[in-house]
C-alpha cells in the first residue's frame, strides 16, 4: 500500500466534517470531493439490516473493492495519506480494521446534548440536490436502484410523519425501527450519539493505542493550532506553523454549549436522563 489510510470515527454532528476538512487543507493529505462514502462501506452488505456490520462481513472481494476505492483516490490526488469520514463507521470499527488492518483513527468526540440538537435538524431539513449530485459517482454502479428507491421512501415518509422527520438518518443501529417507534426524534438522536460512542470505544479496547488518536470538539475548535498540531505528528505529517495556521482559519468555536441553548430545559432533562451514563463517562455531566 502506498498511502496511510486515516479514518475519522465520530458520531454524526460531532465535527467529524470540519476536522477532516481541516486536515486535508494540509498539502499531501486528501479525501473523497464528497461528504461521506456509506455507499463504499456497505457494498456487498446491501442487505445487512444496519450499519453495524460485523467485522465476519468482510469478504475477500469487500476489501479489493474498498481497496481499490481508496487507490483511485489515491492516484488521483497524488497524496501520501486520505483521509475517510463516514459517520457510519463508528458503528463498525472491527469491520473498518478488517480491512485495513495498518490504518490510523481519530476518535472525536462532542457534548451529547449538542449533538441531539444538531442531528434533529439533519432528520428535518429539506432537500439538498448540490450535496446528493456530489456522492451519485461514488455510489457502486450496481447499487444505485438501491439507493434511488430508498432515497425516494426516505423523502416520501417526511410528508406523512407527524414529526415531519425523514424515515432514517444518519448511521442505522440494530433495532432502528423499534428505537423510532419507541423514542421521540431528541431522543433517537441521543441514543445515535450513545450507541456510536459506545461502538467506537469497545473497539478500540481491542486496538494498539498508538494508532487511535482521541480528540474532544470542544478542544479542536477551541484551540486548533494545538490539536491539529498533535493530530499532525500522530500521523506522521510535519508541517510548518505558516501552514498550519492557513489549515484553521474556518475553524470557529461558537457552536460549542448551543445544544442547551436551543432546546428547553425539559428537554434537555429528559436526553441527559436517558444517556446520563455515557454524559457522565466523557465528563459532559
Amino acid at each position: 500500500m502506498t498511502y496511510q489510510p486515516v479514518v475519522i470515527i465520530g458520531a454524526p454532528r460531532s465535527g467529524t466534517n470540519i476536522l477532516r476538512d481541516t486536515i486535508c487543507k494540509i498539502p499531501g493529505i486528501s479525501s473523497w470531493p464528497c461528504d461521506e462514502i456509506n455507499y463504499i462501506w456497505r457494498h456487498g452488505n446491501l442487505s445487512y439490516p444496519s450499519d453495524e456490520i460485523p467485522a465476519t462481513k468482510a469478504s475477500s472481494s469487500i476489501k479489493k473493492y474498498i481497496h481499490k476505492s481508496f487507490a483511485y483516490i489515491k492516484k488521483k490526488t497524488e497524496s501520501e495519506i486520505i483521509i475517510e469520514k463516514t459517520c457510519a463507521n463508528s458503528l463498525r470499527v472491527p469491520f473498518v480494521e478488517a480491512i485495513f488492518p495498518n490504518a490510523k483513527y481519530i476518535f472525536i468526540i462532542r457534548d451529547g446534548i449538542d449533538v441531539t440538537s444538531s442531528a434533529k435538524k439533519r432528520w428535518t431539513a429539506k432537500i439538498d440536490i448540490t450535496y446528493i449530485l456530489k456522492k451519485v459517482p461514488f455510489v457502486p454502479i450496481f447499487d444505485l436502484p438501491y439507493y434511488a428507491i430508498k432515497y425516494l421512501w426516505v423523502r416520501l415518509y417526511k410528508l406523512i410523519s407527524r414529526e415531519k422527520r425523514l424515515a432514517v438518518w444518519g448511521p442505522s443501529l440494530n433495532g432502528m425501527h423499534q428505537i423510532l417507534q419507541k423514542y421521540n426524534l431528541n431522543e433517537v438522536c441521543a441514543l445515535q450519539w450513545q450507541r456510536c460512542v459506545q461502538k467506537s470505544e469497545d473497539a478500540f479496547s481491542n486496538i494498539s493505542s498508538d494508532r487511535v488518536f482521541r480528540v474532544r470538539y470542544e478542544n479542536f475548535v477551541n484551540e486548533p493550532k494545538k490539536e491539529l498540531s498533535k493530530i499532525l505528528n500522530f500521523i506522521g505529517k510535519k508541517v510548518d506553523p505558516e501552514t498550519i495556521d492557513k489549515a484553521i482559519n474556518d475553524v470557529k468555536s461558537e457552536d460549542v454549549g448551543k445544544g442547551r441553548k436551543i432546546l428547553n430545559s425539559g428537554e434537555v432533562k429528559e436526553i441527559e436522563n436517558l444517556i446520563k451514563d455515557t454524559l457522565q463517562y466523557y465528563d459532559y455531566l
